[in-house]
C-alpha cells in the first residue's frame, strides 16, 4: 500500500493538485481547498500540531510512514507537509473513504 500512496502523490503533484509546505497547506485549509493533509513521519511535533489545528475536524490528516526525503522524491519537490486538493486523489490515497 505504501508504494501506491507515493505513486498517487506523484500523479497528484504532476497534475497540479498538491500544496507544498506548512504555509501553503495552511492557506489551502483556510480556503477549503485541501481535501487531505499528508504529514511525513519526521515532521516536528510543533508543525504537526499547528497543521492539525488548521485542519480541525474538517479535513483528514494522514501520518505516513515516509520521511521527508522519501515523500519529497515522490512528489518532485522538497516538502514534509502537503495537502491533496482534489477529492479523487484524496479518496484514492485514503483508500476510497468518502469522508473529509
Amino acid at each position: 500500500m505504501s508504494e501506491k500512496i507515493l505513486t498517487l502523490l506523484g500523479f497528484a503533484s504532476k497534475s497540479g493538485n498538491l500544496s507544498y509546505g506548512a504555509d501553503s497547506v495552511k492557506e489551502a485549509l483556510k480556503r477549503n481547498k485541501a481535501k487531505l493533509v499528508v504529514i511525513a513521519k519526521d515532521i516536528s511535533e510543533k508543525s504537526k500540531k499547528e497543521i492539525c489545528f488548521y485542519a480541525k475536524d474538517t479535513v483528514s490528516v494522514l501520518d505516513v510512514d515516509f520521511d521527508i526525503d522519501t515523500l519529497s522524491h515522490a512528489i518532485g519537490k522538497r516538502a514534509g507537509i502537503i495537502s491533496v486538493n482534489e477529492i479523487g486523489f484524496a479518496n484514492a490515497i485514503r483508500g476510497g473513504n468518502a469522508n473529509g
